[in-house]
């Protein structure tokens, strides 16, 4: 379950320190390489709840080996790419072949705990959590030492014997059906609504396109995206088997804040990962294995504080521990110049540990035991999506902020963006009031075994 979930971090971050060597050896500019990443965000986003709903009808085990061994293709075809072209064309594999690990792993979680009575998989989840953001954090330093090792192509091969392992360990220990579920009536496939996952790619690829690329000459996407949500959400709200069950995510107001808050907590994460890191190289002169190394401390200190709090009970306190953590780390960004010593920037990196190391097991954990049971692969599903939703934002930002050049003020313009996202995180928290109630004695929210209507 953690090769299988840890497969999208690792390529979503490996590129970070590829995008250069790439540019350079196909004469592509930044404006073309960034497909390199937009292309992974928008099959990741697209393809999570999809992936996750066909999880929850046919179980984890089928949709892991496809998605695994599709990883391992892709990674064939980037190694031996000829063009840019064909290198996004692999990153969008990679997209689709990474969206089944994590909802497999969430899905498997919930039917083993229905299977065996046991109460609380909080063990496990931290494993998940830690796994998750510590190969995020890593991923720059790996990008760089397999660079230096063998060049950019060797960020692409890594995935063929990840996708090896995977594949094999997969077949030997998943389930052939459905742990503790029994098949719907009319078969599984009659649960497919295929008219509603289109009308949910025709509303998330033109906004995924338009936080990409925020210019006025793309004012009509956002149209398209409210036309077809309109679309969609007519046809969910009348479909015997919706997709997206709307009536039921309606009602589940903490869930609404589960996703609100994923969305503006990977805003300042990612801006991190990417501006910040490419202001380190830019605009502070650190090659991109020293740039790697520098976020090292918030690797250590990210699986420190997720082992920690993953211990006790509870979401408020984890969620609060990040949004404090977040403002405290984009305050610091401020104080940050060019002429700043090195020691301050390794500083900055254990700040940001924290958050790093709670918001993504407080999310996680969150999804686990607010989301319907029997729809918690495409729950987990939607909370990537709305991670890459954020991903989306800071992509935006961070280019809005640096133009052509990552120069010290236009870091300290993201910083204040990723501050306001911070505060936006922390008041969110703060005004759900089921967070408080939990922490105050009713279901414990580490324990999948709650009552009906905290689903």
């Amino acid at each position: 379950m953690i090769l299988g979930s840890v497969l999208n971090p690792v390529n979503s971050t490996i590129v970070a320190v590829a995008l250069v060597p790439i540019g350079a050896a196909f004469g592509a500019p930044p404006s073309q390489t960034a497909w390199l990443v937009s292309a992974l965000y928008l099959a990741t986003a697209l393809g999570q709840p999809v992936v996750g709903r066909l999880i929850d009808l046919f179980g984890p085990r089928r949709l892991f080996l496809l998605g695994t061994g599709l990883v391992g293709v892709a990674g064939v075809v980037g190694t031996l790419a000829p063009g840019l072209g064909v290198l996004i064309a692999a990153r969008v594999l990679l997209g689709f072949g990474t969206c089944a690990g994590y909802p497999a792993a969430m899905a498997l979680l919930r039917s083993e705990a229905e299977r065996t009575g046991r109460d609380s998989p909080a063990g496990v989840l931290t494993m998940l959590a830690v796994a998750n953001q510590a190969i995020a954090v890593i991923g720059p330093l790996l990008g760089g030492l397999l660079i230096g090792l063998g060049g950019w192509r060797c960020t692409f091969a890594l995935n063929v014997p990840l996708a090896a392992v995977s594949v094999v360990l997969g077949a030997l220990r998943l389930p052939r059906q459905p742990v503790g579920r029994t098949p719907p009536r009319g078969g599984t496939v009659a649960q497919l609504d295929l008219p509603g996952m289109g009308l949910f790619a025709a509303m998330l690829v033109p906004l995924l396109l338009f936080l990409m690329d925020l210019r006025t000459g793309t004012w009509y996407l956002p149209l398209i995206t409210v036309a077809a949500g309109a679309a969609f959400t007519v046809r969910e709200l009348h479909a015997r088997t919706p997709f997206i069950d709307l009536r039921v995510l309606g009602g589940n107001a903490p869930l609404l804040a589960t996703y609100a808050r994923a969305l503006v907590a990977y805003v300042v994460s990612y801006a991190f990962l990417y501006g910040f890191t490419q202001w380190t190289e830019e605009g502070y002169g650190l090659s991109p294995l020293r740039a790697g190394l520098v976020q090292i401390p918030m690797f250590l200190v990210g699986i420190a504080v997720s082992v920690t709090v993953g211990r006790h009970r509870g979401l408020l306190g984890k969620l609060l521990l990040g949004a404090v953590g977040q403002i405290a780390a984009c305050a610091l960004m401020l104080t940050l110049t060019a002429d700043s010593p090195l020691w301050t920037l390794v500083a900055l990196a254990v700040v940001f540990g924290v958050p790093q190391g709670s918001n993504s097991l407080a999310l996680q954990n969150s999804v686990y035991v607010q989301a319907d049971p029997r729809r918690i692969g495409s729950s987990a599903g939607l909370l990537r999506t709305f991670a890459y939703l954020g991903s989306m934002v800071a992509s935006s930002a961070t280019a809005a902020s640096f133009g052509e050049h990552a120069s010290t003020a236009g870091m300290h313009h993201l910083a204040r963006i990723m501050l306001g996202a911070g505060v936006l995180y922390l008041l969110i928290t703060v005004l759900d009031h089921s967070l408080r109630r939990r922490s105050h004695g009713a279901a414990d929210p580490a324990d999948p075994a709650r009552s009906a209507d905290g689903a």
